[in-house]
């Protein structure tokens, strides 16, 4: 669990990155710029191609996971606020357990749905601050890049339980970005030029909030419940509020407060294991028994 929260963390840092250090008009190129390298990178430490079905499959998971992502969350990090996009995001907790339902046969728990609900109520006590206008197309893309990823992910943790979690990255994020390169310079022509600050921004957003997290996110989907997986994420809006405030100057009072205290508090329900597991984890204590010569002083005295 604590190797798969790595995931969430470093993408709800992604919004503050993209907002204030990232090009406002070039969302493809923005994204295939990320996802590209980090693939690449990826590919080599795996050294492993796709072989049968996993050409095709890895298209499929690289457009969820990877091409509409990648250009959808950066246009609502461009559009929104970090902490409102972040937030729209974390309802891929419950989106998830009712694909991993529908999808798995993972038959959601009590506390994992108690959970999640916990961690959107305090979601909604976060978007309950402010009171200015939103932008309705930014809010579009967040929740198009929740649909998408949550699908893919799903379809990640069914299709690719035996794929080890790094040669899953490089095949979904090369996959996404063969995907989007045409696209990218078609609608947006020759990629924009970097200047410092965005460079930096793209090799933050390549080596920590693509490559790590994602092996991060799929060491996740292969060991845990994907409910389980899906309330760690609410982690991404608790994150994205932290840095807005921290690093944009967003609001933040006894309300954000209160809503941080019930996304954690939900993380927290929403992870405990079943009971019967935590029963099982506890040691046995032994039955501590007199020793044998008492016994047969014992057996003795009854003879």
């Amino acid at each position: 669990m604590l190797v798969t929260a790595l995931a969430p963390i470093a993408w709800g840092s992604s919004y503050v990155v993209t907002r204030q250090l990232l090009p406002a008009d070039s969302p493809l190129w923005g994204g295939l710029l990320r996802a590209l390298p980090a693939g690449l990178i990826l590919l080599l430490i795996a050294r492993r191609l796709p072989t049968g079905s996993w050409w095709w499959r890895s298209l499929v998971l690289g457009a969820l996971n990877v091409g509409g992502f990648f250009v959808l969350i950066y246009i609502a990090g461009q559009r929104l606020p970090s902490s409102l996009a972040a937030t729209l995001m974390s309802t891929s907790a419950l989106v998830m357990l009712l694909f991993a339902w529908a999808m798995l046969r993972q038959r959601p728990r009590v506390v994992a749905v108690l959970g999640a609900l916990v961690g959107l109520v305090g979601v909604g006590v976060m978007l309950g601050f402010g009171g200015g206008p939103v932008d309705l197309w930014g809010v579009a893309a967040s929740l198009g890049a929740m649909v998408a990823s949550s699908f893919g992910y799903i379809l990640t943790a069914r299709w690719g339980s035996d794929v080890p979690a790094v040669t899953m990255s490089a095949w979904q994020l090369v996959g996404g970005s063969l995907l989007l390169l045409p696209v990218a310079l078609l609608v947006e022509g020759a990629p924009p030029a970097l200047t410092p600050s965005s460079a930096l921004g793209f090799a933050y957003l390549t080596l920590i909030a693509t490559a790590l997290a994602y092996v991060a996110w799929f060491t996740g989907l292969r060991r845990l419940p994907a409910g389980v997986v899906g309330v760690v994420g609410l982690l991404n809006p608790v994150t994205g509020v932290v840095l807005g405030v921290a690093l944009a100057g967003e609001a933040f009072g006894l309300v954000q407060g209160i809503g941080l205290a019930l996304v954690l508090g939900g993380i927290a329900l929403g992870s405990l294991p079943p009971i019967r597991k935590r029963l099982a984890a506890q040691p046995v204590v032994p039955t501590v028994t007199r020793p044998i010569t008492a016994q047969l002083a014992v057996a003795g005295a009854r003879r």
